[in-house]
């Protein structure tokens, strides 16, 4: 008795077990299921991206070599010292010393057995053929530079967190909808197989649906392992755990503007763009460069001063040593040495100005393509409503002709993939005339703005 009793209790304890280890799980699934709007995705991906991280840190490198440049304002000046022990050196002189008034005396040698000394040094620049103000100049220009360079960063980061948000809409759509028109099949093979017991379809009907059924279940295999894939490189993109599967959000059919003017679209992008503006700081800044190439064949002009003090007992004693100065420097190999230098820096600002007419020639490329894949993204998606349309109503008058002996298994096949593309293709196009609209924004560099994100 007590042995039933106890083996009851065991069963009772292991089946509490389980289920708590099943609820567990189960909990810790739903716990890595995200839903996520676009807006969260571009904010989290802003605060996480290793990019960003990688910008602000040349940012700060460019901010420190500016406050370096400000110090060649400041005056050098450098402090030294030092004391020596000195040992009581064995003098034999091998001739007499005379004293004053001519009679032979010994040498008295003072008892020196160590020395101190200190000394202290300053020198400013009074003048350095502006070298100084313009080694600041070009360190700001740079660091400028620098921030710009984090903005277009972020277009471009936002530009891909878009893409890759709608790329993974687009395959949750197609396992939806390969998901659903699965179980349509595979109802549809029931009842096949029902009536080809019956003697009412033939056998090769029966395996004609049993195909598309299997064809079905090969398509879902693709479209769950893609979104798995999307899923997984879109968490690493926006810093979420590698195991959370996100739920994008759907798509507001109103929310498709048309597209802007290609000229004003284009001033826009001179204004607000990153890359041009950082372009633009550059520019200056190697522009400097030919002002500092220049500033070689001037002299330099500093005041120096200083101050020394040492001790030698009972030997010297020496203070209040003060010294003061102006020095005068001057370079007269830079008369010609000179010339190459300001080439070279007058050749690297004909670059930049090249790189600059280069990049305003891709942004207009750019801005054109984009509003053309646009224009031609919203035609496709009134083609795909009406595909929709057509696709439902060839289904449902193949469907009919079926029932009634008028169309064959295979025609009825055919009806159900055509209305299945025509739901993909939709919701597809859904996507890809966001991304194209995003991608205009990007091209503009309007695209952080347009998000708020220019603080994040």
């Amino acid at each position: 008795m007590d042995s039933m009793n106890t083996k009851k209790t065991f069963t009772f304890l292991g089946a509490a077990l389980f289920m708590f280890n099943v609820n567990s799980k189960a909990q810790d699934s739903m716990s890595l299921k995200k839903n996520l709007s676009l807006q969260d995705a571009l904010e989290m991906g802003m605060q996480n991206s290793k990019s960003i991280r990688i910008s602000n840190s040349k940012i700060n490198e460019a901010i420190a070599n500016y406050d370096d440049a400000k110090m060649g304002r400041l005056p050098d000046a450098s402090a030294s010292g030092g004391y020596y022990r000195i040992n009581k050196p064995k003098i034999d002189l091998k001739f007499p010393t005379s004293s004053s008034d001519g009679s032979s005396s010994g040498t008295t040698i003072p008892n020196v057995n160590s020395l101190m000394y200190g000394m202290v040094t300053a020198n400013y620049t009074i003048f350095a053929g502006g070298k100084i103000k313009n080694n600041i100049k070009a360190a700001n220009f740079l660091k400028n530079a620098s921030q710009f360079d984090l903005q277009r960063d972020k277009e471009e980061i936002a530009e891909n967190i878009v893409e890759a948000y709608y790329s993974l809409y687009k395959s949750q759509a197609a396992v939806k909808l390969v998901r659903e028109n699965l179980a349509t099949a595979q109802k549809r093979v029931k009842d096949f197989v029902r009536l080809e017991q019956n003697g009412i379809v033939a056998k090769n009907d029966l395996l004609k649906v049993q195909l598309q059924e299997s064809n079905m279940e090969l398509s879902l295999l693709d479209a769950e392992n893609q979104e798995k894939v999307l899923n997984y490189n879109f968490n690493l993109l926006i810093g979420l755990n590698d195991a959370t599967k996100v739920a994008t959000d759907s798509i507001d059919m109103t929310k498709f503007p048309n597209a802007d003017n290609a000229n004003a679209l284009e001033q826009a992008a001179l204004t607000n763009r990153g890359d041009i503006k950082a372009l633009l700081e550059r520019e200056q800044a190697a522009q400097t460069q030919i002002d500092l190439a220049k500033s070689d064949k001037l002299p330099s002009i500093g005041l120096t001063g200083g101050y020394i003090a040492m001790d030698v007992p009972h030997a010297m004693s020496i203070t209040n040593a003060l010294n003061l100065g102006v020095g005068v420097k001057y370079d007269i190999g830079s008369l010609y040495k000179n010339k190459t230098k300001v080439k070279q820096a007058q050749a690297q600002v004909e670059t930049l100005k090249w790189n600059q007419a280069a990049l305003e020639d891709n942004i207009k490329s750019q801005i054109f393509t984009n509003i053309q894949n646009y224009i031609e993204a919203l035609k496709k998606l009134e083609v795909y409503q009406t595909a929709i349309q057509q696709a439902d109503e060839n289904y449902r008058v193949t469907k009919n002709k079926y029932d009634n002996s008028l169309a064959t298994t295979t025609d009825l096949l055919d009806a159900d993939v055509a209305k299945l593309k025509a739901n993909i293709d939709f919701e597809y196009g859904k996507a890809d005339a966001i991304i194209s609209y995003n991608k205009i924004n990007e091209s503009a560099g309007t695209i952080i703005s347009k998000y708020n994100l220019d603080n994040k």
